[in-house]
């Protein structure tokens, strides 16, 4: 498979959370060392998640109790990537969100203003807490104009329970309703690797994207430039790759791989 080094250095690190670093708050073997050694190296990476539920803050609370220390600025979160896209797109502009905490705090430390009066979107985002009446408030506003964006449009997530819906399962309701398609920000849209890149003022031929889902992380940072590895420790199996019409650069067993290549200049990363 493809050759991810090419006597390029790798200065940047991107690395998804859920399947790679943690699996229903427990951590995956290897990724508090690899973290660490992150840290150490000091070299810039993020942690990305398409959740919107939680802030930086809490993200950094729920990943210190799994043991992984990640500062709170070296987290990118779907809900930070949508109000940067928003706030670039329409400067104070106004939206009615459905979502958490994380998604609220994001679109309001950009500057955008909360109402249900003819907002110039509906923002919908990940949330325990559905209600009939958001939802339906939120097919009227879209039909009245209000352009319709939605933090990533992953279907369902895992929880010690079981499956639970999540927000492209709502957006489809919403999208059945109106007839009008959400604009997704997240993975795998390569705006969210863009964003992330250029929060930390990185280049894409210096950085690598480790993820555990062909269809989310990988293709992403693919068509964002970025170099790719796949984790088998998530979504993905080694024998599942093959059906996609597109290569990781590199798959390894868990991010406990990759904790050599840290400090290297130009890893040994072909795909195996």
């Amino acid at each position: 498979m493809a050759d991810m080094s090419e006597h390029r250095p790798v200065d940047t690190w991107l690395t998804d959370m859920d399947g790679v670093l943690v699996h229903e708050e427990q951590a995956i073997p290897g990724a508090q060392e690899f973290v660490a050694a992150l840290r150490a190296s000091g070299k810039h990476f993020l942690v990305l998640t398409n959740n919107s539920i939680f802030t930086p803050r809490d993200l950094r609370a729920r990943l210190a109790a799994s043991g992984i220390d990640v500062p709170e600025e070296s987290l990118w979160t779907s809900a930070l990537a949508t109000a940067k896209f928003l706030a670039d797109q329409r400067p104070g502009g106004s939206a009615y969100v459905v979502g958490e905490a994380g998604l609220l705090t994001a679109m309001h430390d950009v500057g955008f203003v909360m109402t249900d009066r003819h907002p110039d979107y509906v923002v919908l985002g990940e949330t325990r807490t559905y209600s009939f009446e958001s939802i339906t408030r939120a097919i009227r506003l879209i039909e009245n104009g209000a352009r319709f964006i939605a933090t990533n449009p992953d279907p369902s997530g895992p929880s010690p329970f079981g499956t639970l819906p999540a927000t492209g399962s709502v957006a489809a309701l919403i999208s059945t309703a109106t007839g009008r398609q959400p604009y997704y920000v997240g993975k795998p849209n390569p705006l969210m690797m863009r964003s992330a890149l250029n929060r930390i003022d990185a280049h894409s031929e210096t950085t690598i994207m480790v993820g555990d889902r062909m269809d989310t992380d990988i293709i992403s940072g693919l068509e964002a430039g970025l170099r790719t590895v796949l984790v088998l420790t998530g979504s993905t199996r080694r024998e599942q790759v093959e059906t996609f019409p597109y290569r990781p650069s590199r798959i390894v067993d868990s991010v406990a791989d990759l904790i050599r290549f840290v400090d290297h200049k130009h890893p040994d990363t072909d795909t195996n």
